[in-house]
C-alpha cells in the first residue's frame, strides 16, 4: 500500500487541527457531558471509522480495508480496558465531574503522540526484521496469559494507588509544590510567589504514562493484523477519538463487563498465534528450518481476522451482560 507524502500530511493535519479545537472548546466550557451529547459524538466517531474504511476500500482494495476495520476493532476493544483505569485515576485524584471531560481529551492527545512514537519504532522494525514478529506474538502470548491470571475480582483502593503514584507523578510532587484543590484546567498556577502544579497535572501525567503501557500491548497487536503504518496510525487515532464520549456513555456499565480482561486474553492470544504463524511462513532465522520459510504454516486471511475479533467481542459482551444482570437478580432477591 503506497502513501503519499501529502496524505501523511493531511491526515495528521487533520486530527492535529480537530484536536487542537476539541481542546481549546473543553477548556472555555468544562462540564459533564450528558449522554444525548456523548452518544452523538460517539456515533459521529463511529461513522467516521466506518467512511474512512470505505474510502480505504476505494482507493486501495477490500484487503487494507479489512486490516483497517480489524485495527480498528482491536485497538477500540483493547482501549475500553483502558476506561477502567482512567476511572480508577480520577477516584484516586478526585477530579471534578465537570473537569473530567477536559483531562480525558488532554490524556488522549498526549497518548496519540506518545503512540505515534511507538508506531514509528515498531514500523521500523517490522521492515528490517522480518523476525520481530516472532517477538510480537510471544508477547502478546504472554499478555494473554497474564490477563487471565489477573482476572476476576481485585483490591480497587490498590490498583487506585499503583495507576495514580507512578515514578513519574512522585518525581513531580517532589520538585513542584501541588496545590490542594483544583483550579479549573489550569496545570501551573502561582502561589504564595512560587509557581505551583495543580491536581490536574498529576492526572494528566498519569493518564499518559499509563497509556504508554497499554501501547506496548496494543501496538504489537494491530502490526498482527497490518503492517501498514498509515493503517496503524489511522486505527489508533479513531480509536483514541471515541474514547473520551464512550468514557461518559457506558460509566458504571464497566463494571458489568465481568468477562472483559478474558475477552482480551482471547483476542490477544489470537493475534499473537496469527503473528507467529505469519512469522514462520516469512522465516529467515538460520537455526529454524535452515533459515527457509515453513511452507506447512498457514497464513490466516483478512476476513478470518475480522470475524474472529468481532465474534470474541460480541461473545465477551454479551455473556458478561447475563451474568452481571443475573448476580443483581440475585443480590435483590437476598
Amino acid at each position: 500500500m503506497t502513501v503519499p507524502g501529502w496524505l501523511w500530511a493531511a491526515t495528521i493535519g487533520a486530527a492535529v487541527l480537530f484536536l487542537a479545537v476539541d481542546v481549546l472548546r473543553s477548556r472555555r466550557d468544562p462540564h459533564e457531558p450528558s449522554p444525548r451529547e456523548s452518544g452523538l459524538h460517539l456515533a459521529g466517531f463511529v461513522a467516521a471509522a466506518l467512511v474512512f474504511g470505505l474510502g480505504v476500500w476505494a482507493f486501495a482494495g477490500g484487503r487494507y480495508a479489512g486490516e483497517f476495520y480489524a485495527g480498528w476493532l482491536t485497538e477500540y476493544s483493547l482501549s475500553v480496558d483502558n476506561l477502567f483505569v482512567f476511572l480508577l485515576i480520577f477516584r484516586r485524584f478526585g477530579v471534578p465531574r465537570e473537569l473530567q471531560q477536559n483531562a480525558l481529551l488532554v490524556g488522549i492527545v498526549l497518548a496519540l503522540v506518545l503512540r505515534a512514537g511507538v508506531i514509528a519504532v515498531g514500523a521500523s522494525l517490522v521492515s528490517a526484521f522480518s523476525w520481530v514478529f516472532f517477538l510480537f506474538g510471544a508477547f502478546l502470548l504472554f499478555t494473554a496469559v497474564k490477563l487471565v491470571r489477573e482476572a476476576g475480582p481485585g483490591d480497587d483502593e490498590d490498583a487506585e494507588q499503583e495507576v495514580g503514584e507512578n515514578r513519574l507523578v512522585r518525581l513531580v510532587r517532589r520538585v513542584l509544590p501541588v496545590t490542594e484543590d483544583y483550579r479549573g484546567p489550569s496545570l501551573l498556577v502561582r502561589e504564595g510567589g512560587r509557581r505551583a502544579a495543580t491536581p490536574m497535572l498529576l492526572v494528566l501525567l498519569a493518564l499518559g504514562t499509563t497509556d504508554l503501557l497499554f501501547a506496548l500491548d496494543s501496538i504489537p497487536a494491530i502490526f498482527g493484523l497490518t503492517s501498514e503504518p498509515y493503517l496503524v496510525l489511522t486505527a489508533n487515532v479513531f480509536a483514541l477519538m471515541g474514547l473520551r464520549q464512550l468514557f461518559f456513555l457506558v460509566g458504571d456499565l464497566l463494571k458489568r463487563l465481568v468477562y472483559l480482561d478474558l475477552g482480551l486474553a482471547v483476542l490477544l492470544a489470537f493475534v499473537g498465534v496469527k503473528l507467529v504463524l505469519e512469522a514462520l511462513h516469512e522465516n529467515t532465522l538460520p537455526f529454524l528450518n535452515g533459515g527457509e520459510p515453513v511452507e506447512w504454516a498457514p497464513v490466516v486471511p483478512v476476513w478470518l481476522s475480522l470475524t474472529a475479533i468481532v465474534v470474541i467481542l460480541g461473545v465477551t459482551t454479551v455473556v458478561s451482560l447475563a451474568v452481571s444482570r443475573r448476580r443483581d437478580r440475585s443480590t435483590s432477591a437476598g
